[in-house]
Order: C-alpha cells, then structure tokens, then sequence
C-alpha cells in the first residue's frame, strides 16, 4: 500500500470512521454528543466542545498551510472556542469538523511519495510526515478526553 494512502487511513481511523485503536472515533463521538453535553464543564477540564474546536483548528490551520505554503496558525489561539448556545451552533461546529477532517485525509492522498520526507513550512517544523503523524497522535490524545468527559457527564445525571 502506498504510504500517502496508508496514512489517509489512519486519519479516517481516528477523525471519522474507526474503531481499531480506539473502539471509536470523533464523527462517532460528536454526532452522538448533544450541544448541552458539548459545553457542560467538569472542573478544570476542557469541554468536548472546546476539545473539538481545538482539533478543528489545527486540521483548518494546516489545510490552509498545504494549499498557500504558508503556516498561519498559533497555538495560543486553539482553545477560542466560539460561543455554542444552541443545537445550531453545536451542529455548525461538528460539521465544520467533519467537512475539515474529510478534507485533510483526502488532501493526503495526493500527496507524491517525496513530499512526505521534504520540510513542512520551514525546516524547525520538521517534515511533512512528522507533522501529519502529530496530527494522529493528538486527534487520539484528545478523542480519548472526549471519550471519557462524555462518560463522566452521563455518569453525573
């Protein structure tokens, strides 16, 4: 299997149709989780709202910077999740999320097999493919917070 295609897959693993490392995965997780449980607060953690706003963010951010060659994003900005007050601002976020997720896994499988290994943006960002496989690696850190947050405010009620 080609890599480009391989790594494609392990982003739809986690963003929208898996259940092989996580026995989930967010479009899962989102579309079952309604807008009062997207911005119900436990303690100081963050909420499944936030956390998905913060993924979106860097799937947007990253998206724009594979088309422009151009990286835009600032990580002090990734947690300014909009104001969700009701069921249409929860679905704008999900879809927004689902839409950006598709997007990204799809713009990986046009990737030729050279640009995986060349510099992301700049050399201090390393490659492409170390940048790509963070993406993984923090979509399953935080699908696993949303995971159990979701669990903890079905628990409370």
């Amino acid at each position: 299997m080609e890599r480009r295609i391989f790594i494609a897959n392990r982003l739809r693993e986690v963003l929208l149709n898996g259940h092989w490392i996580a026995n989930t995965n967010y479009q899962e997780q989102l579309l079952g989780t309604t807008w009062e449980q997207a911005i119900f607060k436990i303690n100081n953690l963050n909420t499944i709202a936030a956390l998905t706003y913060h993924i979106n963010y860097y799937l947007e951010g990253l998206l724009t910077a594979f088309e422009r060659g151009k990286l835009e994003i600032s990580d002090k900005y990734s947690f300014d999740v909009p104001v969700i007050a009701s069921k249409a601002d929860w679905d704008s976020l999900v879809n927004k999320f689902l839409k950006n997720a598709a997007a990204f896994a799809d713009s990986i499988t046009t990737f030729e097999e050279e640009q995986f290994d060349q510099p992301f943006i700049d050399e201090k960002y390393g490659s492409y493919l170390r940048n790509i496989e963070a993406v993984i690696e923090h979509s399953y850190y935080h699908l696993g917070q949303i995971s159990l947050i979701k669990k903890m405010i079905i628990q409370s009620k």
